[in-house]
């Protein structure tokens, strides 16, 4: 048994039993065995306790059972508090790890010990793994990202895929951990605080998978399009430190209304394109070119495009 693992991997589930094992195995390809995985089930009905059970003898599994509460924020808190590594991360039962992750990971943080985060890009894969497309961080080559520029991009467009970075667990406690009351944005404004606390060293290299089906918890509940507006104004507002008609701020506000027309089209609503366009025109030049560097629009699109006539077909 592992006395003290450097790194804890929080994994929250609920009727995961259609992805959970290849979550799992992801884990295992990784050959490291000086994790341990906190498993925090919320009320599971299906056979979820079944397969975690079963990798008990694979994987260094510390589990958690609740009573359905419904909030994934809230059980990952929890998860966090009772884990005992210097590090943490996050893997959702349908995401992935790729082959040498951790490998890549563990080297970056022992090369940069002070870094506040490490992260790396990711690939899109569908309800079948099948892949999607690149989900990249803006940020060009390797290296350490500054504080400062790291918050001007992430202020744009969360680019960060969940199961990506890496953060010293204590840190993220004396940060409050996760806000509980937001269900879609609260992995976003967790990263922008995390940024806050010091530099960023990236990967650039993708080391994890981002699954993209309709039975995920954002798809579902952006249904609630106004709320889901309010949730990503709420992280702007919050962390944006420079003047409201800066370049910075307009390209972020512009970036939310871009992510809320998409969620209200997902739905069946018709959202105003035409002010929309407006607000673009506005951004001049220089907006442009940040909007599309930073926001990953043609990325996030195209993989969910993909995913989508894959299904029809």
């Amino acid at each position: 048994m592992i006395k003290q693992p450097w790194l804890s991997v929080i994994i929250p589930t609920y009727n995961g039993s259609k992805y959970l094992p290849a979550a799992l195995n992801s884990v295992i390809v990784q050959q490291d065995d000086e994790i341990e995985c906190v498993v925090i089930d919320d009320g599971s009905t299906d056979d979820t306790l079944a397969i975690v059970a079963s990798y008990q003898d694979k994987l260094n599994i510390k589990l958690i059972t609740k009573a359905r509460a419904g909030n994934w924020v809230a059980n990952t808190n929890h998860a966090l508090s009772v884990a005992t590594s210097k590090y943490a991360c996050f893997l959702h039962q349908d995401d992935l790890w790729l082959e040498g992750r951790l490998q890549k990971m563990k080297k970056a943080i022992a090369n940069h010990p002070k870094a506040s985060l490490y992260l790396h890009d990711a690939v899109f894969i569908d309800s079948k793994g099948k892949p999607l497309g690149l989900w990249q961080c803006p940020l060009g080559q390797e290296r350490i990202i500054s504080l400062a520029e790291m918050k001007e991009k992430l202020l744009v467009q969360n680019f960060i895929a969940i199961p990506s970075p890496i953060f010293n667990r204590q840190t993220a406690l004396n940060l409050g951990t996760l806000n509980s009351e937001l269900w879609y944005t609260a992995d976003w404004d967790f990263w922008l605080k995390l940024a806050s606390m010091g530099d960023t060293y990236y990967v650039a290299k993708p080391l994890a998978a981002f699954r993209v089906h309709g039975d995920s918890q954002t798809i579902r509940r952006s249904s609630s399009v106004a709320e889901f507006r309010q949730q990503m104004r709420f992280v702007v507002d919050r962390h944006l430190n420079v003047k409201p008609k800066s370049e910075v701020a307009k390209v972020a506000f512009f970036s939310t209304e871009v992510n809320t027309t998409l969620a209200a089209m997902v739905h069946g609503e018709s959202p105003n394109l035409i002010k929309l366009g407006i607000d673009f025109l506005g951004l001049g030049p220089m907006g442009w070119r940040r909007y599309w560097q930073d926001s990953r629009i043609q990325e996030r699109v195209f993989a969910r495009l993909k995913a989508k006539l894959q299904t029809q077909t």
